[in-house]
């Protein structure tokens, strides 16, 4: 078993994939539209499944946003420099909410950006090996 996607309801369809694949780098893996059951949706990722995980991006018409609610907490995605990668989303266009630096009581280095819909995205470090 393994995990195949994340779903994340977002206001405007274009706005999300432009955010995920320019600011974020990855690639529209594929798109769908249902008219008739009037919702949209995109796969995003930086590989399609089975390799890697991929987000779902569920546009429902009609719908230009969503309450947060106080479950959610955010995507994690390994990057081989925190501080470049902050630098890189910045100049994007991208929101960072936490610039990179040690984790509280730890030496990993994070950062948090946030995608237009609100939904954060927890940048972690992990160097090449």
């Amino acid at each position: 078993m393994r995990i195949l996607h994340t779903m994340l309801r977002v206001g405007d369809l274009q706005r999300s994939i432009d955010f995920y694949t320019r600011v974020m780098g990855m690639k529209l893996l594929r798109t769908t539209d249902r008219p008739d059951q009037q919702y949209s949706l995109a796969f995003v990722g930086y590989g399609s499944n089975p390799e890697h995980a991929e987000i779902e991006l569920t546009y429902n018409y009609g719908v230009d946003r969503y309450e947060m609610g106080t479950a959610y907490g955010h995507i994690a995605i390994e990057v081989p420099d925190a501080y470049a990668a902050c630098e890189r989303i910045r100049a994007n266009g991208g929101q960072v909410t936490r610039e990179a630096g040690p984790v509280k009581g730890g030496t990993t280095v994070i950062a948090f950006v946030t995608d237009p819909d609100g939904y954060k995205i927890e940048l972690i470090e992990r160097k090449p090996d």
